[in-house]
């Protein structure tokens, strides 16, 4: 009993901290409904929020004890029915299998460049041959290798194309572009095989809907490839193409080997407008309205000029969110921006724990798929982790601020930087590892060049840039601008280039990274001493990472490639030109750099893989895969091998003696397959086991 009164006594004194742990019960209850194996009844979303309303009435008169913990099972049912309505909302018809080529015809709802030079149209509404309309996506994506000058978001277009449905994970565990394809209620992916001709550059039409879609899809998105297009004829490559990514979020220009730079230099944030980007515009708007508004006697003796300066500079992020494309990361920014901007006009703390928390909440009941994005954790698991050492810490900065003259105050300003990028770097750090499997080593020292740079020179430069592009005279501005980018480009090639600068890890379990959100969460939103068993749930999860042991065999879902561990666990791929986006997401989560060769005849792999032109036999643990490329070889493979991996359709009574057989038909219906080789069994899990049967799922719908 005394443990519990301690317990209690602890919870009394962080009694204004409860408030806090609403929106990860939200989380909770989104997290269980993405987890589930099968998809639930539709009723069960509402039927679990009543009965836990129920519940909270309940213990609300018997037993005031239990009435929190029933709050908190009320915010988890309101997070797995938010997430469910979410789901069902969403649905629309999905391509079941490939077709074309096809003639496809739609308005083109966005244009963006790709690496290649050639161009991806989203295409809303198509029309479709040899598909009937109810089982015409809502929307579609194609490649085009060339498009016309003209082609602009709003016209109305016409492509032969081949469609295919929105690809599944290319591995057990990995990225499942198909629900995010899902929620954006995108049914098929595919590429040009002719010339896109438009058909009518106003996007046709008549009814109210279709006009209110044009002046979304054609006046916003033609100024935004305006924009873009000015920008990058005003600023030599690759110059141009970032500050186009930074001003309209348009990154399709920037050539690969500033990419890799700006990823491995641990630089990659500044390139995809989110938060650090929307709060820098909003920031300084505020402080130059607030200036100029101060400058003016009447007006700061008589008028709440601060009210004003937060009203201007939320308008201004509203428009950077138009013209940045108003992605899913960038509403989400530009929503706890709306709550900040909110408490400076009530006269709040500018940025506390609790507005975070609203601001999370607000986004989760909005859009809960959200909560899985890389995006999502990366900014909220930054932003709740300064805010906790600025709480801590703030006090003291402040003291030492007050009490020192200038040299005093640039000194905290440089330790301010440091500890910012270095608090923010440790948060994000775990999700970086779990959703790109890997670590920039230097990003530390990259950031603390970069992004004074983007907050004092680059970003203001752009903001001028866009009240001077309606008279012309945007180079004015964009001029000192690429200046700036120049100074980050460099900066990154350098820390590039320095040895050692990217560690490549093993794909991250799930639970690892549960266990690390969990003890961050625990660690940031308590304040007294117990918030420091956060850092055992932390230290568990981490201590899981070394235990990873990427799969033994991968075959994808198609049958054509293939991959073994070598001894010293390098992947070996079957192929380099077949199923390329494959295989580099294999070696990612391997954490490995480069593959080894496939031999066509002969041994590869340390010894472990032997080849002929039937197929190949790899042996490791004790244990003897056949990977079958041709029906010949099945006789004599069933006799020797433990398991027998083909890509032609095995008959069952034609291999009996293996424990596991997986063929054509297998990898058709189920997805990629990976092998675990143990000396007493083989573990096999297959894209289907870890989907489930869910509604972004084939078969599903």
């Amino acid at each position: 009993m005394a443990r519990v009164g301690g317990i209690g006594e602890i919870l009394a004194a962080e009694r204004r901290r409860w408030v806090l742990w609403l929106p990860v019960c939200l989380g909770a209850g989104i997290v269980i409904y993405f987890m589930l194996p099968v998809e639930p009844p539709r009723w069960s979303g509402i039927a679990i929020g009543v009965a836990a309303c129920v519940l909270l009435a309940i213990t609300r008169v018997w037993s005031y004890r239990l009435f929190l913990p029933a709050i908190a099972v009320l915010a988890i049912a309101t997070g797995f029915a938010a997430a469910q309505l979410r789901a069902v909302s969403v649905a629309a018809p999905v391509l079941e299998k490939r077709l074309g080529p096809v003639s496809v015809e739609g308005r083109v709802v966005s244009v963006r460049r790709v690496a290649d030079g050639g161009r991806r149209l989203v295409l809303e509404r198509p029309v479709i041959g040899r598909l009937a309309p109810d089982r015409t996506p809502e929307r579609v994506r194609v490649k085009l290798r060339a498009a016309p000058t003209e082609l602009r978001p709003g016209n109305m277009v016409s492509v032969r194309a081949i469609l295919m449905p929105p690809p599944s994970p290319a591995s057990p565990g990995a990225f499942d572009f198909a629900r995010l394809a899902y929620f954006q209620r995108l049914g098929a992916v595919g590429f040009a095989v002719s010339r896109v001709r438009i058909v009518d550059p106003a996007g046709g039409g008549s009814s109210w809907s279709l006009a209110l879609a044009r002046l979304r899809h054609s006046i916003l998105a033609r100024l935004r490839h305006s924009i873009t297009a000015r920008i990058i004829s005003s600023l030599d490559a690759p110059t141009g193409a970032v500050a186009a990514a930074l001003m309209t979020g348009e990154r399709g220009a920037i050539p690969d080997e500033v990419l890799g730079a700006m990823r491995d230099a641990g630089l990659a944030h500044l390139l995809a407008i989110s938060g650090l980007h929307v709060g820098l515009v909003a920031g300084i708007l505020f402080f130059a309205l607030r200036l100029v508004f101060s400058a003016i006697e009447p007006l700061v003796l008589r008028r709440p000029v601060k009210i004003w300066a937060a009203m201007g500079a939320l308008m201004g992020a509203f428009c950077y969110l138009l013209i940045s494309g108003a992605t899913v990361p960038t509403q989400r920014a530009f929503i706890m921006l709306a709550v900040v901007l909110l408490a400076v006009t009530l006269d709040r703390t500018a940025l506390s724990m609790r507005l975070v928390a609203l601001a999370a909440a607000l986004v989760l009941l909005i859009a809960p798929e959200s909560l899985l994005s890389a995006s999502f954790q990366l900014s909220f698991a930054a932003v709740v982790a300064l805010i906790a050492v600025y709480e801590s810490m703030g006090a003291r900065f402040a003291k030492w601020h007050g009490d020192g003259g200038l040299a005093r105050r640039f000194l905290i300003y440089g330790l301010g930087v440091v500890l910012t990028t270095l608090v923010a770097g440790i948060a994000t750090g775990p999700f970086a590892v779990y959703h790109f499997n890997r670590l920039a080593l230097y990003g530390l020292a990259a950031n603390l060049i970069a992004v004074p740079l983007a907050g004092f020179w680059i970003m203001p430069w752009a903001i001028v840039a866009f009240l001077l592009m309606p008279f012309g005279l945007e180079a004015l501005a964009l001029a000192p601008m690429g200046w700036g980018i120049d100074a980050v480009i460099e900066t990154a090639r350098t820390v590039a280039s320095w040895p050692g600068a990217v560690k490549q890890i093993p794909a991250m379990p799930p639970a690892a990274i549960g266990l690390v959100t969990i003890g961050g969460l625990w660690l940031c939103l308590w304040r007294t001493r117990w918030r420091a068993f956060g850092l055992v749930a932390v230290v568990a999860g981490l201590s899981l990472l070394p235990g990873v042991r990427p799969p033994d065999v991968l075959i994808d879902g198609s049958g054509r490639l293939m991959a073994v561990k070598a001894d010293d666990g390098a992947l070996a791929l079957s192929s380099r030109r077949v199923a390329r986006f494959e295989g580099e997401i294999w070696l990612r989560r391997a954490g490995e750099t480069a593959a080894l060769s496939w031999p066509r005849e002969g041994y590869g792999a340390g010894g472990r893989l032997a080849c002929d032109a039937l197929g190949c036999i790899y042996r490791a643990h004790g244990r003897t895969v056949a990977l079958v490329r041709r029906a010949d070889a099945l006789a004599e493979d069933c006799g020797i091998a433990t398991a027998v991996v083909s890509s032609v359709p095995v008959k069952p009574w034609r291999c009996r003696q293996p424990r596991t057989v997986i063929d054509r038909f297998d990898l058709w219906r189920h997805g990629a397959h990976a092998l675990w080789l143990d000396g007493d069994a083989i573990r096999v899990l297959s894209v289907a086991d870890v989907r489930g049967r869910r509604l972004w799922s084939p078969g599903r719908r």
